[in-house]
Formats: C-alpha cells, structure tokens, sequence
C-alpha cells in the first residue's frame, strides 16, 4: 500500500491526477468555536437547521433539504446561512496542506469553504466558480484571477487559464471573492443541466482533463447528485482512485466500475497518515 501511495504522490507531482475534494475531508474538524465543520450529507443538513434533525424524507440528501429551507425563506437566505457556516474561523486540514504542497496545477474542491484559497493566498492562481441559475448567460461559472500584491480577485474572461500556472475549480461555490453557492436541489438541476450541454466547465480545461487520472478524497458516490457532479468534472478521465474503507453500494460500485476507477480500501484518517 505505501508503494501506491508513493505513486498517487508522484502523479499529483507531475500533473497526471488530478485531486478532488468532497465532504468526508472534514470529518473529525473542529472550528475555532468548538463546532464540527460539515462532513457529510446528515451533518450539513444539521448545520443548516441549527442543529436539528429536519423530517425524514428530507435528511434523504442535503440538497433537498436546502430547497426546503429555500422555498420557506428565500434563495438569499440561503446564501447566507451557507456563507455562515463556511465562514466560521478552522484551519486548513494536513490533507489540504499536503495536496498544495504537491504544488498540482489543477485542484477541483466540491466543497464550499474557503481553506484552499487561503493555503493560495501567496500564489498567483487562477480560480473558477461555479453558478447555477444566472440570467442572460449559459455558462455556469465564472474566472477570477487572483492578485497576489492586492490579495484579491479579479474577474477576467476564461483564456487566462491557457497560460495559468494554477487552477483552483470550485463549482459549488466559494464565500470568496463572492458568497455564491450551488446548494438546493434547484441549483442543481440547472448546474447539471447547462454541464451536460457543455457549459460548466471551462473549454481550456476539457483539454487539458483529457487521460487524466482523478484522486477522490472523501467523495462519496452513494448520492445520485454526487455522482452526476463527478461524471460531468472527470470526463474523458483515464481512471483513477476512491479512498474508502466502507462497504460500497450497488450504484456507487457501477460508479467506480465504468469510472475505471481503483478502491484504496483504507479510511481517510488512515490515508492522510500515510500520504502527509
């Protein structure tokens, strides 16, 4: 095992896996506050109703719980309670730290906090953001790049990620430079919607994506929407890894199957103890 963590090492080095972050990176993280930071479905859900356990068909997935909570209070609402929650003081996980130190040149983070940006706060980088239901325009993202002398953003048309020495995609959103999420099961009807028509992700990175391999850091598949996300980001992958020690479902193994992806059948505390 140590000898494919080596490998997964040196192919984050020069640029053949590509890292992906979801939830499960934030399970056992604590705020500064002494509060669990989400880490998946059932403790955003939590999070999001202050701390309180919503009806049961919607626990099922967060997304659906977030479209109740908008219906009854606004899309505003939403973005800032989810702004809230990401917002609140932790530090950067070993994992993240590590993963930039490996200094890839392409990061794709599913999740909605800031730590990654801040670990990039001295490196000219590149970021993209992901939108749902914007006006006037088909593209569901839009492209920053970050000044590093200023410490901001600066929103700039997508054939700056050509020469770009590093790109931070976050498509679901990020408190930073806006507060701007995809969050409720409407935002992500539209975001998979407009990225199987080919608009969610930049023309320049489904270039380079192209016989990649994909690193799946705390992803699980055992979601539909989870799933539908990974497909759209990793397509034309080359394969990949999936680091879990859990029993896998029906659809999550179909998933990982057609995805020619390899089961590192070890938890992500036990890998991130290997790996940093």
């Amino acid at each position: 095992m140590d000898t494919r963590i080596e490998t997964i090492k040196k192919e984050l080095r020069n640029q053949t896996t590509i890292p992906y972050f979801g939830l499960g990176v934030f399970e056992g993280i604590m705020t500064k506050e002494g509060e669990a930071v989400p880490h998946d479905s059932d403790s955003l859900i939590l999070a999001m109703n202050g701390g309180r356990a919503m009806a049961p068909r919607l626990m099922f997935e967060y997304s659906r719980a977030a479209m109740h909570l908008e219906q009854r209070r606004g899309v505003e609402y939403m973005t800032q309670l989810i702004n809230h929650i990401y917002t609140k003081p932790f530090e950067p996980t070993p994992l993240h730290k590590a993963i930039v130190d490996m200094s890839p040149r392409y990061i794709i983070d599913t999740n909605r906090d800031t730590k990654l940006q801040e670990l990039l706060a001295y490196t000219p980088h590149v970021l993209i953001i992901g939108k749902s239901r914007i006006m006037g325009h088909l593209n569901r993202y839009e492209v920053y790049e970050y000044d590093v002398e200023n410490q901001k953003y600066f929103l700039v048309e997508d054939e700056v990620l050509d020469n770009a020495e590093k790109i931070l995609f976050k498509p679901m959103g990020s408190p930073f430079p806006n507060p701007s999420f995809v969050i409720s099961d409407a935002d992500y009807v539209d975001w998979l919607t407009e990225a199987m028509s080919g608009f969610a992700v930049p023309k320049i990175l489904k270039t380079y994506r192209k016989a990649k391999k994909y690193l799946f850091l705390g992803t699980s598949f055992d979601h539909d929407t989870d799933r539908m996300v990974a497909n759209e980001l990793s397509l034309d992958l080359e394969g990949g890894y999936v680091i879990t020690d859990k029993e896998l479902g029906k659809k999550e193994k179909k998933f990982i199957e057609k995805h020619n992806l390899e089961v590192i059948p070890m938890s992500l505390p036990e890998f991130i103890k290997a790996f940093v």
